[in-house]
């Protein structure tokens, strides 16, 4: 059996930094019966881009938050504003066509511009800031590849350039160049949207996870303590966490670290920056009500299946220190996301035939601003009988690979609960039962079920943030077992070791 990796000692404090600066208007909790045109599972970007689109036709909404607004995978993105996502025109217009890739620009500049457009429409304060977006190498061989890519950028429409190099305090080889891209506070957004969604008379419930979702006369959509009922509904949860046609196998989780880190001069980034060799590096800007802050993030690993998060956080700590003027880290959190097998979103219609008005949205591949604002405008606009041009692009529908998922295996399996030490956790077998074990600092056992409530996978131990993740389709539960987002809609059960 694997012994589980100790948790390191980790610096900054663990949470997205840019709750630290949102302010937020607290919504009352689902309770009772109510009805509504459309209902809205999420209040991430998707989820309040359309309400707020509908909404603006005059549409009834709701929106029905597990958590809080803003404050999941939307909440601990890097927030990048962009149509540039890496070297993606180049490989959509070899492997889906010219007319793939520019769907795909289209989609994107018009998520884009959306944001811009309504973050001044409505007032929204989010640190919002005009920069230009760098993809770079430090291989002098692949300047072909950053040369090709501003190619197709420029045969979809899109303003692109290449430079010699990347205005880095550290080498680069060549670089492409998106000019007048964006970045800005995703949860100062968030909350923003959901307060111009509640003026044109939406109505937005938080701490009201949904726990199911049927189809009768109309949509019934479930939590614990109320109901909805509409004619369509909208499954914005990063994974979808119901869908007719099982979009949980159609991606693969990923997840990513990111780490903040105090800056004395943001001035000199002009530019946010994203490296296209491996491992990849992002950087950008930012700041919290402390100050300036220069994000970090790490590249990709499969949710549930890496053995030790909290190294993966030490090295790209050695590596930024290494590189970058920094200060003292800050913050520091894991975000997830879905990789799809055509690097190409799905969102629209599930299921047009059998399952009318039910609407999806998953996939991003680490572009879910620009991409999610985007899905969201296709489902409004659907809904509004005006469905975009890319729509057939991001069909959820479309034929996939299907050996591009993979289930993974815990990595987290131990001989016995000795093995385990404070703070750190594993997975126990107790006859044919798997038990999720967390020690305290103070040595004290907390037991849970380490069987996934979704498909019944074994989940991991992430050693970094301290959550039981799954490696199959990449649900995540805090150490107490409860859901953190899933698909996964109920917490792990309860277990007496």
């Amino acid at each position: 059996m694997t012994i589980v990796t100790k948790t390191a000692s980790l610096d900054g404090k663990n949470a997205s930094c840019w709750t630290a600066a949102a302010e937020h208007t607290r919504y009352l909790s689902l309770a009772g019966t109510h009805k509504a045109e459309t209902v809205i599972v999420g209040a991430g970007i998707v989820g309040l881009t359309a309400a707020l689109r509908l909404c603006e036709a005059g549409r009834s909404v709701i929106v029905l938050e597990a958590l809080r607004v803003g404050r999941q995978v939307t909440g601990r993105s890097t927030a990048k504003i962009t149509t540039q996502h890496g070297l993606i025109y180049h490989y959509l217009i070899r492997n889906l066509g010219r007319l793939a890739a520019q769907s795909y620009a289209d989609a994107n500049r018009a998520g884009l511009d959306r944001i811009l457009d309504w973050a001044i429409a409505h007032g929204i304060e989010c640190d919002l800031e005009i920069k230009p977006a760098y993809a770079y190498t430090t291989n002098a061989a692949r300047y072909g590849e950053i040369a090709a890519e501003a190619n197709a950028a420029r045969q979809v429409g899109l303003e692109a350039e290449v430079v010699d190099r990347a205005p880095l305090p550290f080498d680069t080889a060549g670089a492409l160049r998106f000019p007048d891209q964006a970045q800005f506070n995703p949860v100062q957004y968030a909350v923003g949207l959901a307060r111009a969604v509640e003026k044109l008379g939406g109505r937005i419930f938080e701490m009201s996870r949904v726990v199911s979702i049927d189809e009768g006369n109309r949509w019934r959509v479930l939590t614990d303590a109320g109901k909805t009922d509409a004619e369509n509904v909208v499954v914005a949860t990063n994974m979808t966490i119901k869908s007719p046609i099982g979009m949980a196998n159609r991606t693969q989780p990923r997840s990513h670290t990111a780490m903040a880190f105090r800056l004395s001069d943001s001035t000199q980034f002009e530019g946010f920056f994203l490296g296209v060799d491996d491992p990849t590096r992002s950087i950008r800007t930012g700041r919290d009500d402390k100050g300036p802050l220069l994000l970090v993030l790490g590249p990709k690993f499969n949710t549930g299946q890496e053995t030790d998060v909290a190294g993966r956080f030490l090295e790209l700590e050695s590596w930024a220190r290494a590189n970058l003027p920094l200060g003292d880290l800050a913050w520091r959190w894991c975000n997830e996301d879905y990789d799809t097998p055509d690097r190409v979103p799905y969102a629209g219609l599930a299921e047009p035939d059998k399952s009318p008005g039910f609407y999806v949205a998953t996939g991003f591949n680490a572009w879910g601003i620009s991409n999610g604002t985007a899905a969201g405008m296709l489902i409004a606009d659907r809904i509004l009988g005006r469905p975009p041009s890319w729509e057939k692009l991001y069909d959820p529908a479309r034929p996939y690979d299907e050996k591009f998922h993979i289930n993974g295996e815990s990595r987290s399996m131990v001989e016995s609960v000795d093995d385990i030490a404070p703070g750190d956790g594993g997975v126990v077998v107790r006859a044919e039962e798997k038990i999720a074990v967390w020690r305290d600092i103070s040595g004290q056992l907390h037991t849970v079920s380490a069987v996934c409530t979704h498909k019944g996978c074994t989940v991991s131990w992430n050693n970094a943030d301290r959550t039981w993740d799954c490696p199959c389709h990449g649900s995540i539960f805090a150490a107490d077992g409860s859901v953190v987002h899933g698909p996964a809609r109920t917490p792990l059960h309860p277990v007496d070791l």
